[in-house]
């Protein structure tokens, strides 16, 4: 059954989801809040469980398939390993009522019978709800008063005692179990429903390093941008000959100054190896730390703080050996720039006499606000809009968060004009004193690769505090930037007369295609302090969910209702100038 949101149709549930809550409730679902455990360092959600204890599949009795279920009706854990077997499935099939599981090891639901995963707005709200009680015991006095008493600490408290580094080597009983049970590397699925012929080329997981899934939900998205992989890729960047010329050996030097772009290049080779074990990307850690050391520590920083500083860390390097300066925003420039980097025009208007002011900023992406709640139009509408809020919006974000956005509501919140307050005067040339102005903002060069960020982090320095905007935003599998470009801005406000362009305004929009398409989407889950960021990535026309060392085929809904941080689309035909005499040709990117 499907249902429109903001006059959009969302994507069909899953049957046997929809008939087990039909029969059984919301109950199942708030039980499972006292057995489910929240690790600290991450956010991450799993079924709670003593260290001792080791879950295993009920009918082959393995411990070390790729993913094992516990059905939410019998609580019975049973292994789903495809494409070898799903016992799982197989119990879901012999006992009616039995489709609906949880991983163990996530806590995330799972229908058994379409093999696939499925959201639930109760269990949802059951898992943040565990979050909340961890970080609040956490923190609260209770708990310490509780723990001198009994004189242990708790898990999240307690310090992790040093264990010696020692090899592992196989006895003859574990290396039976190896000869009897391995199967070679090309054909693991990591739980996935295909075979690993069809798996994309390049598809690898990243290990987490100690709360680095800010980085690794990053640099998913950047490895399979089409003109940055193909750029690396086709050897541009050769980091050999980089650490030649700059003196550097192939083990490093005390002299030998990090290269982001080197480091890419090896991540690259590495990914696109053909290897389907996770890869750890602590060369590329270490050289960032070095360029940011401001945040070079364990701690869990933002997913776009380092996109941004990564970008520039690549920039400034190759800004210094070519010694020359550039335009920025005009392509002629690091390979950062030249897939990432648009042109932004800023208008402000003198309300008396009508001079305006136009500035034009490179951006490497756009930074959007989540639109208002629908029907707020004031502080006196507040009220009504949080009573009147649509049911399908709770399911999609938190509670505390009611309405619904929309990418392009932001894009066009973004792009319309604002008056400036009065202690935001703008100085008129013509009228020679400050006046009140219009503002309004445009994109006038669309980049390769456009990245949008939401902004879900508010800090407010009068109260003190800061918190996350959980509330839920559609975005689009196709997206046209035509509407947001100067030229259709300028044309909007004065008509298809020719005096208000600026130069070269019309040929710079003419020159690339608006269309765009998505291809990556970085989320984040969990509360300010304690969360965790997954990237989806959509290859070959199928979806995958990138959760560090874990890659997963999802179905598009999965995608739809996760709650989008930065959003990558790429342009669907990809102009060039072939030769002077500006010859074209198109090339498709969505391979």
């Amino acid at each position: 059954m499907s249902s429109k949101i903001s006059g959009r149709v969302s994507p069909q549930p899953c049957p046997h989801l929809l008939d087990f809550c039909y029969r059984n409730g919301s109950e199942p679902f708030r039980a499972l809040q006292d057995c489910i455990r929240v690790k600290p360092p991450g956010g991450r959600a799993a079924i709670r469980r003593e260290p001792f204890e080791v879950p295993r599949c009920g009918t082959c009795d393995e411990s070390s398939r790729p993913r094992l279920h516990a059905c939410v009706a019998c609580a019975a854990v049973f292994c789903h390993a495809p494409p070898l077997h799903s016992h799982a499935s197989a119990h879901a099939l012999s006992v009616p009522g039995h489709e609906i599981a949880v991983d163990v090891d996530r806590a995330e639901l799972f229908c058994c019978a379409c093999r696939d995963q499925v959201y639930d707005r109760d269990f949802d709200a059951a898992v943040v709800h565990a979050q909340t009680i961890t970080s609040t015991t956490s923190t609260s006095g209770s708990t310490v008063t509780q723990c001198k008493a009994t004189g242990s600490q708790p898990d999240n408290l307690r310090k992790r005692r040093r264990v010696d580094y020692s090899l592992w080597a196989p006895n003859s009983r574990e290396n039976a179990i190896i000869e009897n049970h391995s199967i070679p590397l090309h054909d693991a699925t990591n739980g996935s429903l295909i075979s690993s012929t069809e798996l994309p080329w390049g598809l690898r997981g990243l290990n987490n390093l100690g709360n680095t899934c800010f980085m690794n939900s990053v640099l998913q998205a950047l490895l399979h941008t089409p003109p940055l992989r193909n750029y690396f890729l086709s050897d541009r960047h050769n980091r050999y000959y980089c650490q030649q010329k700059n003196g550097a050996t192939l083990n490093g030097s005390k002299n030998s100054r990090f290269c982001l772009a080197c480091d890419m290049d090896a991540m690259f080779s590495a990914v696109f190896s053909g290897d389907r074990t996770p890869y750890s990307p602590a060369k590329f850690l270490h050289s960032w730390w070095q360029h940011a050391a401001n945040l070079a520590s364990y701690e869990q920083q933002d997913a776009h703080e380092f996109f941004i500083s990564m970008l520039d860390g690549i920039h400034e390097k190759v800004a210094k050996e070519k010694r020359k300066t550039h335009s920025p925003g005009t392509g002629d420039c690091c390979i950062a720039h030249r897939v990432f980097s648009g042109i932004l025009r800023s208008d402000v208007m003198c309300m008396a006499c009508g001079f305006t002011s136009t500035t034009y900023d490179p951006c490497l992406d756009i930074s959007l606000d989540l639109e208002p709640n629908q029907g707020v139009s004031g502080k006196s509408s507040l009220a009504k809009s949080n009573n009147s809020c649509n049911v399908e919006a709770d399911c999609m974000g938190s509670s505390q968060n009611c309405g619904i956005s929309t990418l392009k509501g932001c894009l066009e919140r973004f792009t319309r004009a604002e008056k400036l307050g009065s202690d935001q005067k703008f100085f008129c040339q013509k009228c020679q004193v400050r006046q009140e102005s219009l503002k309004q903002m445009s994109i006038r060069k669309l980049p390769l690769v456009s990245c949008f960020h939401i902004k879900r982090f508010e800090h407010s320095s009068i109260r003190r505090m800061s918190r996350k905007v959980d509330r839920y935003l559609q975005f689009p599998f196709s997206l046209d930037m035509a509407p947001y470009l100067s030229s259709s801005i300028l044309r909007s406000r004065f008509g298809n007369r020719i005096f208000p362009f600026d130069g070269d305004e019309q040929d710079a929009c003419n020159e690339v295609s608006s269309e765009f398409e998505l291809f990556a989407v970085v989320t984040h889950t969990g509360k300010l302090d304690a969360g965790h960021y997954v990237t989806y990535l959509r290859l070959s026309n199928h979806w995958y969910k990138c959760d560090d060392a874990w890659i997963t085929r999802v179905n598009e809904s999965i995608v739809l209702a996760a709650q989008g941080y930065m959003m990558f689309y790429v342009q669907k035909m990809l102009y060039y100038k072939a030769s002077e005499k500006q010859a074209a040709s198109w090339c498709d990117v969505r391979k």
